[in-house]
């Protein structure tokens, strides 16, 4: 009895902090299947290596302060395509770029969270977005 509550308690903290991992943007959740595969996020960037990549990936973030937000996506890609949709706190999209519509300026405010999400289909390459 004692070891399955203390499996049972275990498994409530790793989930919990799973979720405040994956809330902060720390943790990143993705269904990605790719001969190479490298994701960088950084404060106001993030950047992708690819090689064959096929799949989405998704990414919390915040906004340290109230005020448009200019996103550039650079996509060197040699094949397939990319596409990144910015998503509100309802996953509904905010900006969509693609390597055809490459920027978009958009208000953000400091306490919305918003996630990053990458569609892949056959990419290989690298993107970076800006903001």
């Amino acid at each position: 009895m004692v070891k399955f509550l203390s499996c049972a308690i275990s498994a409530a903290l790793l989930s919990a902090l799973l979720c405040l991992l994956y809330r902060s943007g720390l943790a990143v959740s993705k269904s990605i299947r790719a001969l190479l595969f490298v994701y960088r996020p950084g404060k106001r960037s993030c950047k992708l290596s690819l090689d064959a990549c096929t799949g989405w990936l998704s990414h919390a973030v915040r906004f340290p302060e109230s005020r448009p937000y200019t996103f550039t996506l650079d996509a060197r890609l040699s094949s397939g395509d990319a596409e990144l949709l910015l998503l509100d706190r309802q996953k509904r999209p905010l900006l969509r770029l693609t390597p055809r519509t490459p920027s978009g300026t958009i208000e953000l405010d400091a306490k919305s969270r918003c996630r990053l999400r990458w569609e892949l289909s056959h990419a290989t390459g690298q993107c970076e977005l800006r903001w």
